[in-house]
């Protein structure tokens, strides 16, 4: 166990606050000196005073051990400060090394760094809780150990061996225990990770109808960490016969023994007493304080302390971010210049200056409605005021549509009805014919596609994440999509499609949209619904992936969170005070107030950027 990362890191600090730990030692060695003085104190008062009659001097040598141990109380209260001195520089040196670690990884999780900062509160706790035990314990049991041998060494014997054997037995059970308390602190993380990833994903994890398979991963870390606490405490268990073996023996030992001895002068009655004071009053609760609290926290402190080196680094911060992994904002760095029209040349926004508008619950001509909204009413909790009220509107089969409207204005929630994790209040939603919200989730998925904002990714093969809407996807398919999503160096330097992704904290943002992106390009739904799913990613990835999808067989809609987004589809649904105006993006500008408002808006912002 010393040789751990933790303790590495631990005994590093410790050295650099060598004189405070000095001095706190100075003071545990003042507080040495009443347990020592204390049984020979007791032989003294019995044999010296009670026992030939003199009450007086025997009441003398008592008040001189009570006096000792006001002295005793002083030296505990005059070594805090220099304990603080110790503790504190830990603290802050973990503290760094975390802030370090967290500003080199710009896209760390901050539930990550969350967890780390409480880490660091425990590692401090638990070394101050520790210091101040051990120092404490430390001299009690050395210094019962040296007044035994000045009082009475014929009875050493008899508490060294049985104390030998605790210690041999207590030193040995140290490593497993920590192995086992180390997989319950990792099975514990990976709970959290599960249930965390699964909250934040719930939108993801409802719209691809995976609660089964989200929920059977729960409860299998679940019970791994249920199991890993009991074998804890299977194990832990065993420091009782170290309390038995290092306290009690050797008091029934001399016990034992205390008749022979006496009648071969080997103890006076004074010196029993004084043997059974120092065994009683200062060994037995030394020996079940470390055997029991110290050898708890010990434990919990190696963990945490390797956890720490593990997982952070005191290196200095990087100034540029090159060669790892892209931030989130960064994540549309990964793809190439945007796709190409079908004719060969740049695609064009669909809209025209001109152009006729189509009337709201209209169809583009040709073309047969695929999804329909007819008098929708949504308010939250059924009774709620009506987020959106008798909503109208129709899109053709391979039709692509834009949703904007401002904050609060229904967007997502329409997302949500449109792929029936939602179910409208009143009036209703069709795709071909079919309500969404009535289908199982696994067959509502097959029929319409939500990507959220939040993507679901989680530990296993990268394989898995990606055909998961598509089991039976071929390799030239999946790298087809892989490719035309723009999310192929991401597999790359993930280590392909076979590799197994363990911890999928470590991807930013924007690298969780991609992969989702290409699990539902993949997947066999005829309707697909972007639900601010590339906010992560540049404008430039964003193009990519929507004309991507625009090109896919069947209908996209697209909540917009950028003007490019309108101009690109072939229609905009305005979203305004519950009700929605569905027509081309130049026609709703001449039409609508607040969408011009809302345009002018959105090029203010790109204009700001780009100064």
């Amino acid at each position: 166990m010393s040789g751990s990362p933790g303790w590495g890191l631990l005994f590093r600090q410790l050295a650099v606050t060598r004189a405070p730990l000095l001095r706190l030692l100075a003071w545990s060695g003042v507080e040495a000196l009443p347990p020592l003085l204390s049984g020979l104190l007791v032989s003294a008062a019995v044999d010296q005073g009670f026992l030939v009659g003199r009450p007086g001097a025997g009441v003398t040598w008592l008040a001189g051990f009570g006096a000792a141990m006001a002295f005793r109380a002083y030296a505990a209260r005059a070594g805090f400060p220099h304990l603080a001195g110790v503790v504190e520089p830990l603290r802050d040196a973990l503290v760094e090394r975390v802030v370090h670690s967290a500003l080199a990884r710009p896209s760390a999780d901050p539930a990550e760094v969350a967890r780390l900062t409480e880490q660091v509160e425990s590692a401090r706790q638990l070394t101050a809780t520790l210091l101040r035990t051990l120092r404490g314990v430390g001299v009690t049991l050395a210094a019962a150990l040296v007044g035994l041998a000045l009082l009475s060494p014929a009875v050493l014997p008899l508490v060294l061996l049985p104390l030998l054997a605790a210690g041999l037995l207590f030193a040995r059970l140290l490593r497993p225990l920590v192995a086992r308390r180390r997989t319950v602190v990792l099975a514990e993380e990976r709970l959290a990770a599960e249930a965390g990833r699964a909250l934040h994903g719930l939108r993801d994890v409802q719209a691809t109808g995976t609660q089964e398979r989200v929920t059977e991963a729960l409860t299998e870390a679940a019970r791994a960490s249920a199991a890993a606490s009991r074998a804890l405490g299977r194990a832990s268990a065993l420091r009782a016969l170290v309390v038995a073996l290092g306290g009690r023996l050797p008091v029934l030992a001399v016990l034992a023994a205390a008749p022979w001895l006496l009648s071969r002068g080997a103890l006076t009655p004074g010196e029993l007493l004084g043997v059974a004071t120092y065994l009683l009053q200062q060994l037995d609760p030394a020996v079940r304080t470390l055997a029991g609290t110290v050898g708890g926290w010990l434990i919990n402190l190696a963990v945490v302390l390797d956890r720490l080196a593990g997982t952070t680094s005191d290196a200095p911060v990087a100034t540029t971010v090159g060669g790892g992994r892209p931030s989130a904002a960064s994540a549309g760095a990964l793809t190439p210049a945007p796709l190409p029209s079908a004719a060969g040349a740049p695609a064009t926004p669909a809209a025209a200056a001109g152009a006729t508008a189509a009337p709201a619950g209209g169809a583009v001509a040709g073309r047969a409605p695929e999804v329909w909204i007819s008098a929708l009413r949504y308010g939250h909790g059924g009774a709620g005021a009506a987020v959106l009220e008798g909503l109208e509107a129709g899109f053709g089969a391979g039709e692509h549509v834009a949703v904007v409207g401002v904050s609060g204005a229904g967007k997502s929630t329409l997302a949500g009805l449109l792929a029936g994790v939602l179910a409208p209040t009143d009036g209703a939603v069709t795709v071909g014919g079919v309500r969404p919200a009535g289908l199982a989730g696994a067959e509502r998925a097959r029929l319409v596609a939500l990507v959220p904002q939040e993507a679901y990714v989680f530990p296993g093969p990268l394989r898995d994440n990606l055909s998961w809407l598509a089991p039976g996807a071929t390799d030239d398919r999946l790298a087809d999509a892989v490719a035309t999503l723009g999310a192929g160096r991401l597999v790359a330097r993930l280590g392909g499609p076979d590799a197994v992704l363990r911890d999928p904290d470590v991807l930013s943002g924007g690298e969780r949209q991609l992969l989702a992106l290409v699990r539902t390009y993949l997947s066999p739904a005829p309707v697909v619904v972007l639900d601010e799913a590339t906010c992560h990613l540049d404008a430039g990835a964003e193009e990519r992936v929507e004309r991507a999808f625009a090109a896919r067989p069947g209908t996209l809609v697209v909540v917009a969170h950028r003007i490019s987004s309108a101009l690109r589809a072939d229609r905009v649904l305005l979203l305004d005070g519950g009700r929605g105006l569905l027509a081309r993006h130049g026609d709703l500008q001449v039409l609508s107030p607040l969408y011009r408002e809302l345009v002018g808006h959105w090029l203010g912002s790109t204009a700001g950027h780009a100064s």
